[in-house]
């Protein structure tokens, strides 16, 4: 099996098996709507076999950053509708990550005065608001057990705009220590309901997430993003007894789904715990091991040749790179990404990647 040999997950097409890993870009309008440059953005980088967009608020409670699309109302709906039809028209397959962060928010990021989380503990993080300012998370309101079923009501209705807006699928948001990894770990869950204390209760949450939205959309269009024992402050899964039986308890929750793929992140694709969750959950598995580290061309094809993964999320490369399966397939150059430009808005360090072609015309 090679990485740039197409492949089907559920009912996703991949015209190959590299995957534009969810990246926080910060682009949008204040209201969350999508707008011109990000059309564009999505549509540059369509020759990828999978994208999977940014994370997208499903509720402006689960705002977690200024610039940060929704996909709540009629007019982000339509913003979204523009990106998937520019990557359709280019032969594009595109899913919606729906993230709420939970506790990663606060008041003068969302404009509610309610946050969120498992439990009445804050991040230890900070936010930046929409001035730029740096402010403490606060501490979050404990979501009552009538509460956590109105969460996962919006997730399904978020996922069911996201598939109003063309995208042909969604992924839930299980890691980085937004809402559902905030559920899955002890040190930000403490609760002592059905939603907390075992680890087959700290699943439960991320399990209910993932099959309402399946049962909303189907199975063939839903996956989820998880980052086993990722190590972030505050949700921290130190205890290799304790993550192991909590990600089997969520994956065998999974399983009966039939989900369209299961996206790990981890430094070790090759891990043990890797390797068990993808192998429990029984589903099409795309592996990710870049967060501040560059995934490369070798080792992507590795883990596919070698059947760790059926397919590669990148990040950074697909930023610099917007056609970066026909550059590693050809062995050709690569642009560097500009890090000052990741969260900067506007065009520049954005949209303003050369193409491979633009770049061998211009010799």
């Amino acid at each position: 099996m090679s990485l740039y040999e197409s492949a089907v997950f559920g009912a996703l097409d991949l015209s190959n098996r590299v995957v534009m890993a969810p990246l926080t870009r910060t682009r949008a309008a204040e209201d969350g709507v999508p707008n011109d440059v990000m059309v564009e953005y999505y549509r540059q980088r369509a020759g990828v076999g999978l994208i999977v967009t940014e994370g997208t608020w499903p509720v402006v409670a689960g705002k977690s950053y200024p610039g940060q699309p929704g996909i709540e109302t009629d007019e982000q709906i339509a913003g979204w509708r523009r990106v998937a039809d520019a990557v359709h028209a280019e032969g594009g397959t595109i899913v919606m990550q729906l993230m709420h962060g939970g506790r990663v928010s606060h008041p003068e990021i969302s404009g509610v005065d309610l946050v969120v989380g498992p439990s009445a503990i804050a991040s230890p993080g900070q936010g930046r608001t929409m001035t730029g300012e740096k402010v403490d998370l606060p501490v979050p309101h404990a979501l009552t057990t009538a509460e956590v079923a109105e969460t996962v009501a919006q997730f399904v209705q978020a996922a069911r705009n996201a598939i109003a807006a063309g995208m042909d699928g969604v992924e839930v948001h299980g890691a980085n220590s937004y809402l559902v990894h905030q559920f899955l770990s002890p040190e930000s869950n403490v609760r002592d309901d059905v939603y907390g204390g075992s680890p087959e209760n700290r699943a439960r949450f991320g399990i209910e997430v993932t099959r309402a939205v399946a049962e909303a959309v189907g199975a063939e269009r839903t996956g989820i993003r998880l980052s086993p024992q990722h190590q972030i402050p505050g949700v921290l899964e130190s205890d290799d007894a304790d993550a192991r039986a909590t990600y089997t308890a969520l994956a065998e929750g999974l399983a009966p789904l039939g989900l369209a793929f299961v996206d790990i992140l981890h430094a070790d694709p090759k891990s043990d715990i890797v390797q068990h969750i993808r192998h429990a959950a029984g589903a099409p598995t795309i592996l990710n091991s870049g967060f501040g580290v560059v995934t490369t061309r070798e080792e992507a094809e590795e883990l596919v040749l070698e059947g760790w993964a059926d397919a590669v999320a990148v990040g950074r490369p697909v930023i610099a790179n917007p056609d970066l399966p026909t550059r590693w397939e050809q062995r050709a150059e690569l642009n560097e990404p500009r890090p000052e430009y990741f969260y900067t808005g506007g065009a520049e360090g954005y949209t303003d990647y050369p193409s491979l072609a633009d770049v061998r015309s211009e010799r």
